[in-house]
């Protein structure tokens, strides 16, 4: 029932009332032919009491003891790159040439002298990203396209109206960092701070005392710690952890480890096929389970495999399901 409950929060979210139909009309799990909102509660209450075997032969499965070993004392640091620290603007100010890594990422490493004697030259590689910086320079003129049309014509504005406007842009930083004020107070564009934001389109900045690590191993961490902070908002989004229809905390707590057990779920799918949730998802929701009833007897048969079935199949180390599911004669009479 928990596996039920984590497949349809990955597939379709809905309440766990919803889940008990989608079982039973929906869906087929082997072994698991329906069950009442009762034994879907029942089943919640039962994983948080379960959650630290669950997590910890998880972590067993997925962690490499080599990679732990190495990592032993050592720290992996991504940092910001506006209001970065000194060493870190020298590490950005570095001139030296990228070299290309997995995918479209792209590193440069840094070694900045350490300030004092006795100290250690701290070691900092620089990525970027080609396309993360087109959106960014995409975004970024959306932006300032956006602000050019709020401040269009406040040089004849009443000084308070201008304080105004500049005041409400307090809690929207993206327009913000782009707007000055002139001595005499009138609004402009700050064509400085778009320059200086151009500096660090697609671009993001790790640090670390691990020498063991090449720039490689750096990078993909920090594509780790995207999907890490992607897979938030998925909990938030796709998978509609919220709002959350429970009272007891208890149950509340049962609710988040379901969506976690879901996400889980997608990455390690996505991860083994190399492919998106939503085109995986998509390719497999096209095999069905088709149910003929006569007076002669109920078969159950699947449709047969497409090539793109078979290959998510295959990297995802499953057998194919069997392809006759039921096959049932009528009572002798």
């Amino acid at each position: 029932m928990i596996f039920a409950l984590a497949a349809q929060r990955a597939l379709e979210p809905a309440s766990k009332l919803a889940a008990t139909r989608w079982v039973a009309g929906r869906v087929f799990i082997e072994g698991c032919p329906g069950f009442s909102d009762d034994a879907a509660y029942r089943a919640m209450d039962f994983l948080p009491g379960a959650l630290e075997e669950i997590a910890s032969e998880i972590f067993a499965s997925q962690a490499s003891p080599a990679h732990l070993s190495k990592g032993g004392g050592h720290y992996i640091h991504a940092g910001k790159l506006r209001n970065t620290s000194a060493e870190a603007a020298v590490a950005l100010s570095r001139q030296g040439r990228y070299r290309a890594v997995a995918g479209n990422l792209r590193v440069k490493e840094v070694w900045v002298p350490a300030r004092d004697a006795g100290e250690r030259a701290e070691r900092f590689v620089v990525c970027h990203n080609p396309e993360q910086a087109w959106r960014d320079q995409l975004v970024r003129g959306r932006l300032v396209t956006h602000l050019e049309g709020l401040i269009e014509g406040s040089d004849a504005w009443p000084q308070r109206r201008r304080d105004e406007l500049a005041g409400s842009l307090r809690d929207k930083p993206g327009l913000r960092r782009f707007l000055r004020r002139t001595k005499n107070g009138l609004l402009r564009i700050d064509r400085g701070a778009i320059k200086r934001e151009a500096g660090l389109d697609g671009k993001w900045l790790l640090r670390t005392n691990d020498e063991t690590l090449t720039p490689d191993d750096l990078a993909a961490a920090c594509k780790q710690l995207i999907a890490v902070e992607r897979g938030w908002k998925d909990m938030k989004g796709a998978l509609k952890l919220r709002p959350v229809c429970h009272y007891r905390e208890d149950r509340i707590r049962a609710h988040v480890q379901l969506c976690w057990l879901a996400l889980l779920l997608i990455r390690v799918i996505e991860t083994a096929a190399c492919d998106t949730w939503r085109n995986i998802r998509h390719e497999l929701d096209r095999m069905h389970l088709v149910t003929l009833a006569t007076a002669g007897g109920q078969v159950a048969q699947r449709s047969a495999a497409t090539p793109g079935q078979q290959a998510i199949l295959h990297a995802l180390d499953l057998r194919e399901p069997p392809k006759f599911l039921d096959f049932t004669l009528p009572p002798l009479t």
